[in-house]
Formats: structure tokens, sequence, C-alpha cells
């Protein structure tokens, strides 16, 4: 199920079969926790991506709380 864009689609769709998450083409995903209402994922070179479910702060994006239907990426974990 897609409810709150959690399979990183772009949408709220449900998949009755496995699809890449396109955001990350071109990107080696290392590590994926995938929960029940939101995903994160760790690339290679450090970043780290959550999305799906977004109030309660959840997600690691600040004070924005809205649901992400795409990956966005943890300002907090951006290595310099």
């Amino acid at each position: 199920r897609g409810v709150y864009g959690r399979l990183g689609h772009g949408d709220t769709r449900q998949r009755l079969h496995p699809k890449k998450v396109e955001a990350f083409a071109g990107r080696r995903v290392v590590a994926v926790s995938a929960g029940a209402l939101h995903s994160i994922t760790i690339t290679a070179g450090g970043a780290v991506f959550a999305w799906g479910r977004g109030d309660l702060g959840c997600l690691g994006h600040g004070e924005d709380l809205s649901d992400q239907l795409l990956p966005k990426k943890i300002e907090a974990w951006v290595r310099d």
C-alpha cells in the first residue's frame, strides 16, 4: 500500500509488484529501513533520505511535518 507516499514513488497508489524507487537512479543505496508508515535509506555517499508519513516529526525534516511522497534528504545528516 502506498498510503502517505511510503513507497517513494511520488503518489499514494497501491503497487501489486515491486518497483524501483526512481529517486535513487544513479545512487548506490547501502541500507534501507521500512516502517509501517515511512522508510529511510542511506546511500554509499552517506546521505540519509526519508519519506512517507511526516506528522510528529518522524521523518527528521525539522519543522516540515508534511507527508513526503518522494525520498527527501535529511539535511541534519548532510556530510560536509
